[in-house]
């Protein structure tokens, strides 16, 4: 499936009153890397075709179930395809590289954004440079998968009812937020996803399985939803 200039699985929408993210009823992923050709598309494009999997659901013109999922670059190549080995990792792990454009990060994106993944912890710093009150929102991809697997799922909202991932979504982050500090990283290396741009396939697709594998408890924290065995 195609998506117009793909750009997350939603329409861009205002900022919420409070200013810190997305319109009231969504929950907006933004995933960051430096161009916006290699890790940060793989990124967005797994964690889209793994929430449509988990959900049930096919992506609509406002996301899957509130939930909108887009990416950008600290130096982002605006207007640039998707680098090609990326594109066949997406497509070898079963998801859609079709339609993909980079773009810059910019203010507006960390704004409306109510979760921002980084590849690194350079990239975390950046974002959080950028002010927004971004700071308790925003982490490294493998950041936030050591986070999310201490988190009891049953202190989360439901995901059923109507509009209820969006609340798991809010509460997920909070969640996080509140156990940085104390579930530190083995190492300051274990929260990097490094940077596979001009390296062979083989090394696009050892990242591409490492993004895959840190975005399946992210996934399933969000919807309440196991992969299918």
């Amino acid at each position: 499936m195609t998506l117009p200039e793909g750009r997350g699985i939603a329409d861009r929408g205002a900022a919420g009153a409070d200013g810190t993210g997305a319109a009231r009823g969504t929950f907006r992923i933004l995933h960051v890397s430096t161009g916006n050709v290699c890790r940060s598309p793989i990124t967005e494009r797994l964690t889209r075709h793994a929430l449509a999997d988990r959900l049930g659901e096919p992506l609509g013109a406002h996301g899957t179930r509130g939930l909108i999922v887009e990416s950008a670059g600290t130096w982002g190549h605006e207007g640039a395809p998707m680098e090609a080995h990326a594109a066949t990792v997406l497509s070898d792990l079963g998801a859609d590289p079709d339609g993909f454009t980079g773009r810059e990060l910019l203010d507006e994106h960390v704004i409306r954004a109510d979760l921002v993944l980084t590849a690194t912890r350079d990239h975390r710093a950046q974002v959080i440079s950028m002010g927004h009150s971004a700071g308790l929102r925003t982490f490294t991809l493998k950041e936030f998968t050591r986070l999310v697997r201490a988190i009891d799922p049953a202190t989360l909202p439901d995901p059923e009812p109507a509009g209820a991932v969006v609340d798991r979504a809010r509460s997920l982050v909070r969640a996080a937020a509140a156990l940085r500090g104390w579930l530190l990283a083995p190492s300051p290396e274990a929260d990097e996803v490094y940077d596979p741009y001009g390296a062979p396939i083989t090394f696009f697709r050892s990242i591409g399985e490492e993004i895959n594998q840190a975005l399946d408890p992210v996934v399933t924290a969000l919807t309440g939803v196991s992969a299918r065995g």
